[in-house]
């Protein structure tokens, strides 16, 4: 007993060195900690991959052994999500299911906190489903198990609640970014969906967290693990009409994804049968359908990696590849339905991918300008379907330029994206994220960052040209330049001082390196994308983000040519640290959301009787009950809303809204009669 209270006592006393260690570091601390969460993400990541690999590779073994074949699957899936269903009702809510719903409620209704313990089992509950041949993605729970470990780590670090948050994003960035071996995409998925917001303050530790979590994940698993793709190139402009025409038949899968993912949710067995029925059978449904179509069990990646690497017809007629993609709806929806532990980010993008696959292959036949490549189409569909199940155009996009590694169908991409986006929030206002919640009745509170970005201009945050470069510099020249100025690009100016292009480092390589032989003028970029002074920051960043660059050329708005500044990452930083520092009202506001999702929270009032303990003091000097939001105060006839500097008065009617816990605090603080002074 004693060993073990000096062990307890040890330990105590270790994390409070690391959070002492921490707390006096300040910025490189928190971007030390980024670092950690990405390593230990990456390596819970490829864990999850490699478990699910071998699990997959003992089912096959089975149905050999067992002389079964794909009827193995009958004993192989239920089992597997029935242990999901068991370990969801031994370890808490959130190990089974998709994982994006718990962390973005982690985050909106309990200021970033997931338990520790969901680690562990959602590793273990993610492998089990998807191992014995259940249908889903492992980048949801990916997502999960990254923001567990980024909360766990900031409660360890004692770091504040503004950094608590972008530690918890910056994990489920990071889940994704490892799943996929893309580290942008990662990024992206959580300012978009886990925060809803770019602001500048959570992007540092979502970048590094995804990176480091990117180049582990990928240093033990190898390149086999992931979906990848060769490139694909847009045949002619007139496809754009195809493209047009795919992205409303994989706007149709999606939303029949998201109504067939919903009814599955709600679907209720007699009260009588017992409760493990319900993954069983749902099991069972799942490997019936698998059995006839293999492809759309597991998670998909092999499948969908084949399909991306047509760029003729492949082995399937596009009837069976638009009968996988309804397969796939079903089969994902009924695991998750049962209780396993499995994501929708791939299976929207199997479902994508085998639609635009199938599309191209069906309107070849009609279509004689040229050949289409089923691999494009597939690429493309894929972005709509994801776009239109996640309301994810961003990511969307950005997904696709780093599984592919080339930019060429931008925009098949772009249009795609924004169309299944529009459509997707014109007939289905919820994503496969949100519908959970709303079933629950609960609304996340919006976050409001991407409000302050709108109110601030270019032109207090671009920083000045300086040193620019000139056509006819060489490529050796414009390498020093860069080593010297630390920049990755700059604008390229004639002698009368117009924009002719950019050059940036990665030009200057695909030139074939520093040279005295090669001028800026042959390997800039002529097609450049500016800003003007007076946009948004916002908008700058958005379309930094979508386009993929670093940098922007802030231009007059009287003329485009005219070079007055540089927008770069770096300066907005600066800019923002101070103004986003504010953020006590958006934690009330959070508050006050958590307080209204408690069961039975309500308003109530409580008179001030004579003599009690918060007469005659200022709201800001009561230490008021937790779970108590002040609404208004009423005195005589009129009604006052309280601020720090608000005099309670005898006879007041406090008006206030919380549990009813909270309600009876209140009351016995109000009841408590103040204390006499002492004479001297």
């Amino acid at each position: 007993m004693g060993a073990m209270s000096l062990y307890r006592g040890a330990v105590r006393k270790t994390f409070e060195r690391i959070q002492t260690a921490f707390q006096s570091r300040g910025a490189a601390a928190f971007l030390l900690a980024a670092v950690v969460l990405g390593v230990l993400v990456g390596f819970a990541t490829a864990v999850m991959a490699w478990g699910i690999d071998v699990l997959e590779t003992l089912t096959a073994e089975f149905g050999e052994w067992s002389a079964w074949g794909r009827a193995a699957f009958l004993v192989t899936i239920p089992l597997g999500i029935l242990a999901s269903w068991l370990l969801n009702k031994r370890w808490g809510p959130g190990v089974s299911g998709g994982g994006v719903t718990e962390t973005m409620v982690g985050l909106g209704l309990h200021g970033g906190y997931l338990p520790t313990r969901v680690v562990p089992a959602k590793i273990v509950a993610t492998v089990a489903v998807l191992g014995t041949g259940g249908s889903g993605g492992r980048e949801g729970p990916a997502a999960l198990i990254g923001a567990a470990i980024g909360s766990s780590l900031s409660r360890y670090t004692n770091f504040d609640h503004d950094k608590i948050r972008s530690l918890v994003a910056a994990g489920a960035g990071a889940g994704i970014g490892a799943s996929f071996n893309a580290p942008i995409a990662g990024m992206l998925f959580a300012m978009e969906v886990i925060l809803g917001s770019f602001a500048i303050r959570h992007l540092n530790a979502v970048v590094i967290a995804s990176v480091g979590a990117a180049v582990t994940s990928h240093l033990l698993l190898g390149e086999e693990q992931f979906l990848t793709s060769p490139p694909h190139a847009l045949g002619s402009f007139a496809e754009l009409l195809l493209y047009i025409l795919l992205a409303a038949i994989a706007v149709g899968f999606g939303l029949l994804y998201l109504k067939v993912l919903d009814g599955a949710a709600q679907i209720r067995l007699p009260s009588k049968v017992p409760m493990w029925i319900t993954p069983v059978a749902a099991g069972v449904v799942v490997a019936t359908i698998g059995i006839f179509w293999p492809e759309s069990l597991g998670t998909g990646r092999d499948f969908l990696s084949g399909l991306l690497a047509l760029d003729e017809p492949g082995d399937f007629v596009w009837g069976t590849l638009f009968i996988i993609a309804a397969a796939k709806v079903v089969t994902s929806a009924l695991t998750r339905a049962g209780g396993g532990s499995a994501g929708s980010f791939m299976p929207s993008l199997v479902i994508g991918g085998a639609v635009g696959a199938a599309f191209a292959q069906a309107v070849q036949p009609l279509w004689t300008l040229d050949s289409l490549n089923p691999g494009a189409f597939a690429i493309v569909g894929m972005a709509c379907a994801f776009a239109t199940i996640a309301r994810a155009p961003m990511t969307s996009v950005i997904i696709v330029f780093e599984i592919t590694g080339n930019y060429e169908l931008i925009l098949p991409l772009m249009l795609g994206a924004a169309l299944a986006t529009y459509a997707g929030d014109r007939f289905h206002p919820e994503s496969a994220y949100t519908m959970p919640l709303k079933r629950k009745g609960i609304t996340l509170p919006k976050n409001e960052d991407i409000d302050l970005l709108d109110t601030v201009d270019v032109r207090a945050v671009m920083q000045p040209t300086d040193d620019v470069l000139r056509p006819w510099n060489t490529l050796a020249e414009a390498a020093e330049f860069f080593d010297v100025s630390s920049h990755h690009g700059a604008p390229v100016l004639s002698d009368q001082e117009k924009l002719l292009g950019i050059l940036t480092l990665s030009d200057i390589t695909k030139a074939g390196g520093p040279s005295h032989a090669v001028s800026v003028a042959e390997a800039m970029s002529s097609d450049v994308i500016t800003v003007t002074p007076d946009a948004p920051v916002s908008a700058a960043l958005s379309r930094m983000a979508t386009l993929g660059v670093g940098r922007l050329p802030v231009v007059s708005e009287l003329d485009r040519f005219e070079v007055v500044g540089m927008f770069r990452r770096e300066s907005v930083v600066k800019a923002y640290d101070s103004a986003l520092s504010l953020s006590k009202g958006r934690e009330l506001y959070r508050e006050r959301n958590r307080i209204r999702t408690q069961p039975g929270a309500d308003f109530f009032e409580v008179i001030v009787p004579d003599k009690s303990s918060v007469a005659n003091r200022d709201v800001a000097d009561i230490s008021w009950p937790k779970d108590n939001v002040l609404v208004s105060i009423q005195r005589s006839s009129s009604v006052m809303v309280p601020h720090g500097k608000t005099t309670i008065r005898t006879g007041d009617t406090i008006i206030a809204f919380g549990s009813p816990d909270a309600h009876e605090r209140l009351r016995a603080l109000v009841a408590t009669l103040s204390q006499p002074k002492e004479r001297s």
